[in-house]
């Protein structure tokens, strides 16, 4: 961005800046309540039984979807733009995961998180040395998880889909260069026993803001688990099952 005196804040009085914050301040709190109005609708989702069994390749062998949880309830995934033919990850999934807080709280709130990319293991974990980095990375190579979750995209194994557009949608706002190959998203799933759900999936710009632990709870069934939220007595409580 160029930055020129056309960028720059007009200069005024302090009373004509406080009318001006005074006005911002409403259309924030306005903001503020419509994002916990589609918190609360979010957490209403339906959800979808996974009748497929993923392998992944993490840290101590070969695991299954299930693992990933860490016993815990709920688990979100980054979906890492890592393709296998590379030896650095993508730039932006990289400034994502520097981004993160401290998220430990997911962890007391029943909730974990982890990175999934399609690389092999030994890639990631060389990145992961590199950066530093501490959260649990897992490769999908070899598996249709991130196919079937639409952040890789190729049409000779599955249909191509982004950010809930198909092919015929995505060419029809922008023309015939069509996404292919990899993408970055979030994920987030429900277990109930050995039975695990897909409750969310988020792409493109949806992912960005996604770096704290509040906002990521944001996107689960669970939702933040605070007094102000608008779920029902009880709650955290599992849904109706069976």
């Amino acid at each position: 961005m160029i930055k020129n005196e056309i960028a720059r804040p007009k200069i005024v009085g302090r009373d004509e800046w406080l009318t001006a914050r005074k006005t911002l301040l409403e259309h924030e709190k306005e903001y503020t309540k419509h994002r916990d109005r589609i918190n609360a609708e979010r957490r209403r989702l339906p959800m979808v039984k996974l009748e497929k069994d993923y392998t992944f390749e993490g840290s101590n062998g070969s695991v299954k979807l299930i693992d990933l949880f860490a016993g815990r309830t709920q688990l979100i995934i980054y979906h890492f733009m890592f393709d296998p033919t590379w030896d650095r990850g993508c730039m932006g999934c990289t400034g994502y995961v520097d981004a993160l807080g401290d998220l430990s709280m997911l962890n007391d709130r029943d909730t974990t998180f982890a990175l999934v990319s399609r690389a092999p293991l030994p890639k990631l974990e060389a990145y992961k040395r590199l950066k530093g980095w501490t959260v649990p990375w897992y490769s999908s190579f070899g598996s249709n998880f991130n196919y079937d979750f639409y952040v890789t995209l190729d049409e000779n194994v599955a249909p191509i889909e982004y950010n809930y557009r198909d092919k015929a949608q995505m060419e029809e706002r922008s023309g015939s260069n069509v996404m292919q190959g990899e993408s970055h998203g979030l994920s987030v799933f429900f277990r109930i026993g050995n039975d695990i759900f897909h409750t969310y999936s988020t792409y493109a710009r949806g992912v960005e803001s996604l770096t704290d632990a509040y906002s990521l709870l944001d996107t689960t069934p669970y939702g933040r688990q605070e007094d102000f939220e608008d779920s029902p007595p009880g709650y955290p409580q599992q849904p109706t099952y069976g």
